[in-house]
């Protein structure tokens, strides 16, 4: 059965109205809503995986999206928080805005989840009317049913 990545989203993990356009902040404002979750077992060295990840490479993905991630002991399971910014977050390394930040843990006993998520994730941002409808929702609940929608069509 393939991934849905909407099975992972929790409105209370999506921020709707990220301000900065610096990487940096605007990272810590999204993968800050991870540090609550049930699996979280350490927030802090989880956020230290994901800026080593992100010193490594750009996790743009193209299309004003981008993709941080960690693969983590210091998560118990799979988790996603979203941001989204209005005005644009500045990816130094890729030379981008980025409108739609996923920021997802993966436990590293667990590759498959990672690369599923991904390739879910891939598929759901190759479309610019997709990508139009998760960039208009109003609420959080508004952008999880836009995921779906496009996970059906």
């Amino acid at each position: 059965m393939a991934v849905r990545f909407s099975d992972f989203l929790d409105p209370t993990r999506i921020d709707l109205d990220v301000r900065s356009a610096r990487r940096t902040t605007a990272l810590h404002q999204v993968a800050d809503q991870l540090s609550t979750h049930a699996a979280m077992r350490n927030y802090k060295l989880f956020y230290k995986d994901l800026l080593a990840r992100e010193r490594l490479d750009s996790t743009c993905l193209g299309n004003g999206v981008a993709l941080p991630h960690a693969r983590t002991d210091h998560v118990g399971e799979t988790m996603i928080a979203v941001g989204r910014s209005e005005r644009g977050i500045y990816f130094e390394k890729a030379d981008q805005h980025v409108n739609l930040m996923f920021v997802l843990g993966t436990p590293k006993r667990d590759p498959g989840s990672y690369l599923g998520l991904v390739s879910a994730l891939c598929k759901l941002m190759k479309s610019a009317e997709r990508r139009a409808a998760f960039l208009a929702a109003t609420t959080p609940e508004a952008f999880i049913t836009a995921i779906k929608e496009a996970e059906t069509s």
